[in-house]
């Protein structure tokens, strides 16, 4: 196991150098630059700011000073935000993002296992129907579409919630319910194929046999090897929930990181939009490493080589 880790951290190195390099090349070759405006900036001037952050030197003196700042996680001031370094924007974004994410990421798991779980014992019956399109019709609604239709009924026509900004407990309910509604649907029909395969099982049909109520072979056998894709599943699903809540962000005003990514590209803000993927890209890695260890956990017949 401890191997297993410690090569795992390894192979990291290699693949953030080949992310970064490639974020590197792209926000240096999209068109535009981080001073352009509608008002003309003097000659002087545009040559003082790119003297000021480092962008008046070869492009390869640049990348070297980018992967030394990936190392010392310092990627200096934001072009967008000037009195503020990066480190302290993506600090401050990523805990909004992981609040918003965490509680979207729970309530997924709270409602789409037992829906799911659900769905499995009552296969071919009208409970399994109708999660099943419940769960369909999640998969397919966009929560760029959900999240606007949520806006206009809970906080325009019945004024029950705000509409925007994240200002206290309330300002949560409606981008959370957003986030959240995909994930639920992915997680129960996840857990619904996984139960499915483990109902058929011969252990299970010994502990019927024995005797055992269908709760207790549900909840103590069949669950803990069923939700086994839904934990292959959480890993990406977690980094993307807390992440990549990008439009979510932007529709409900919430300053997590994806707004603050998209507010980097738009203004091509070199130093925000490489610490911002940099640090996506990390977070991910870590994700699925944990997620690999919980697997094997959960089902000793996994061996971690």
């Amino acid at each position: 196991m401890i191997t297993y880790v410690l090569r795992r951290i390894l192979l990291m190195v290699p693949t953030l150098l080949v992310i970064g390099t490639l974020t590197f090349a792209l926000m240096r070759l999209a068109p535009g630059g981080p001073f352009m405006s509608d008002k003309e900036i003097p000659a002087k001037a545009k040559q003082e700011l790119m003297h000021r952050y480092g962008l008046d030197r070869p492009l390869f003196q640049q990348y070297v000073t980018f992967l030394g700042n990936i190392v010392r996680f310092d990627f200096g001031p934001s072009y967008k935000y000037p009195d503020r370094e990066v480190r302290e924007i993506i600090l401050q974004g990523f805990g909004v993002s992981v609040e918003l994410g965490g509680w979207a990421l729970l309530l997924s798991l709270l409602i789409g296992i037992p829906v799911g779980a659900l769905a499995a014992v009552k296969q071919n019956q009208p409970a399994d129907f109708m999660a099943m399109t419940l769960a369909l019709a999640g998969v397919s609604v966009p929560n760029f579409v959900l999240g606007p239709v949520l806006v206009l009924v809970f906080a325009l026509s019945l004024t029950w919630l705000p509409a925007a900004l994240w200002t206290g407990p309330a300002s949560r309910i409606l981008p959370v319910l957003a986030l959240s509604v995909s994930y639920v649907a992915y997680i129960a029909r996840l857990t619904r194929a996984g139960m499915l395969e483990v109902l058929r099982q011969d252990y299970i049909r010994t502990a019927r046999a024995k005797g055992l109520s269908e709760r207790v072979v549900v909840v103590k056998h069949a669950l803990k090897l069923g939700i086994l894709p839904v934990v292959s599943y959480l890993g990406p699903a977690a980094a993307r929930i807390i992440m990549g809540s990008i439009v979510i962000e932007q529709i409900f005003a919430v300053p997590g990181l994806g707004r603050y990514l998209v507010v980097g590209a738009v203004n091509r803000d070199y130093t925000l939009v490489m610490g911002v993927v940099m640090f996506y890209a990390s977070f991910l890695l870590v994700l699925n490493l944990l997620v690999d260890v919980a697997y094997s956990w959960l089902d000793p017949r996994v061996e971690l080589v």
